[in-house]
């Protein structure tokens, strides 16, 4: 993630705050310029964006309603837009029920990792259509709790549908499930990643000339999903998974081995991304990736050259801290043909 600046005094500032810790200016994240603006809010409650003179031509914003009557959103959208909405929490169809306070932090925890996901999605340039758009398969999300009567939620995907438990949002219930399941990493952020590669798996492979290409590498998908869970669930991951997959969950059925190596590669290049604006120096040059537009870049050299430093450098800063490592994984050949695959599918679309 790029670094963002007040648009009113240049102090640094993050992609999460809602004002200057420095000036006390009011924040917005404007999806459409990828900006942080600065703004000034008047007694009637206008929102006035603080523009610099060479900016004065820049349109005038208003915020999500989620963020001015909720404070679970920083997000801003036109004036002219007839929605209440910004463009993230409209993908946002049924939220925690309100009438338990603690289910607002979980709703705030659960936007906030969504905004996260939709930033690189939009600096990936991937399509993102909502149910307005392709009813029948458009990205929508639940955000919903366990209940007397439907029983559990299980997080999970289905035709465009992305569910979330929103006890993942509790950092203690979420290091129970991460231990009750053997997994090395467990986040919020996680989950999004994941169960977007579902739908993307939907949006870019079925049907297309990816295909087989896509069976030839991760398996035929064709096989029988519930009892492939269900053997995972009884018998575990094969022996040599580590060889052969990016986690113990990927090894499950082609499905989910295309879910976890998507996200794995969502994070990586979000990662990357956010060294290159910091200027991360590791091994004597910039942790950077390549530019994004270029269809011919090997993924498999940035993961050698670029990440595989920043990776160490990650693990070794976190141990200093008193930390477990940031970045629990292995990255086998068979993996990294993975994920250079993903990248050939993401670029195509730049064609």
């Amino acid at each position: 993630m790029k670094n963002f600046k007040c648009g009113n005094c240049d102090s640094i500032v993050f992609f999460e705050n809602v004002f200057c810790e420095t000036c006390g200016d009011a924040l917005g994240f404007i999806p459409e310029t990828m900006e942080m603006a600065s703004f000034s809010i008047s007694n009637t409650g206008d929102w006035k964006q603080n523009l610099k003179p060479q900016n004065d031509n820049i349109s005038n914003w208003k915020p999500c309603i989620n963020y001015k009557d909720n404070e679970v959103c920083n997000w801003m959208l036109s004036v002219d837009d007839p929605s209440d909405f910004c463009w993230s929490c409209r993908y946002t169809e049924i939220i925690p029920a309100l009438n338990k306070p603690e289910n607002k932090q979980s709703w705030f925890l659960l936007e906030a990792a969504k905004r996260r996901l939709f930033y690189t999605l939009y600096t990936l340039k991937l399509p993102i259509p909502s149910r307005m758009e392709q009813p029948e398969k458009g990205l929508v999300f639940h955000f919903k709790e366990d209940d007397a009567k439907e029983g559990e939620v299980l997080t999970g995907h289905d035709s465009g549908l992305i569910t979330l438990n929103i006890a993942e949002a509790e950092d203690v219930e979420r290091e129970i499930r991460r231990k009750a399941m053997h997994e090395p990493y467990r986040t919020l952020l996680g989950h999004f990643r994941h169960e977007s590669g579902h739908f993307y798996w939907d949006q870019l492979i079925d049907g297309t000339n990816w295909i087989e290409p896509y069976r030839e590498l991760f398996g035929d998908e064709r096989m029988d999903y519930e009892n492939a869970l269900q053997l995972h669930y009884q018998q575990g991951p094969p022996l040599n998974w580590e060889s052969n997959y990016v986690s113990a969950y990927a090894s499950t059925h082609p499905w989910e081995d295309w879910a976890e190596s998507w996200a794995h590669y969502l994070h990586i290049v979000d990662a990357l991304d956010t060294a290159e604006h910091w200027q991360l120096t590791v091994a004597g040059e910039i942790a950077t990736q390549t530019d994004n537009n270029s269809i011919g870049d090997d993924f498999s050299n940035i993961l050698l050259n670029k990440w595989a430093p920043v990776a160490q450098f990650l693990n070794s800063m976190s141990r200093s801290l008193g930390h477990k490592d940031s970045y629990p994984f292995l990255l086998p050949s068979v993996v990294v043909q993975k994920l250079s695959f993903i990248d050939g599918v993401v670029k195509a679309k730049y064609k």
